[in-house]
């Protein structure tokens, strides 16, 4: 890992640093995308960058590169899957009534099914 900031109480972080073992699908310089522990579709990953972000809302101009970083490696975490034919679904959830449960920016990627609407 690059020189990034990290909260040492934040689970994405210690995935990111290796203190805690994942096996990343795609990285790239600011990001990884791991799976999800609790899949809501047939494929169903995260996006995460590698330096603490809060929430979506806690992004910054100066945080551009960050965040082109996720949804790169979202976008081609789902090529590599194949859902670019028949589409897939990026979410971003932000704070407690927007279903936020770590503290910490990350990308859902969700695919191999229909998706229905409104989501939730």
């Amino acid at each position: 890992m690059s020189e990034q900031f990290t909260d040492p109480t934040c689970i994405f972080c210690k995935m990111v640093s290796g203190e805690i073992a994942v096996k990343p699908l795609f990285e790239n310089s600011h990001a990884i995308v791991i799976s999800d522990i609790n899949p809501q579709a047939p494929v169903h990953a995260l996006a995460i960058p590698k330096r603490h972000v809060p929430s979506f809302a806690a992004l910054s101009a100066n945080d551009a590169d960050i965040l082109t970083s996720v949804m790169f490696a979202a976008a081609e975490f789902a090529r590599s899957q194949g859902l670019d034919a028949s589409g897939y679904r990026l979410n971003i959830n932000h704070g407690v009534d927007g279903g936020q449960t770590v503290g910490h920016l990350h990308v859902h990627i969700l695919g191999g099914r229909k998706m229905t609407w409104p989501p939730g």
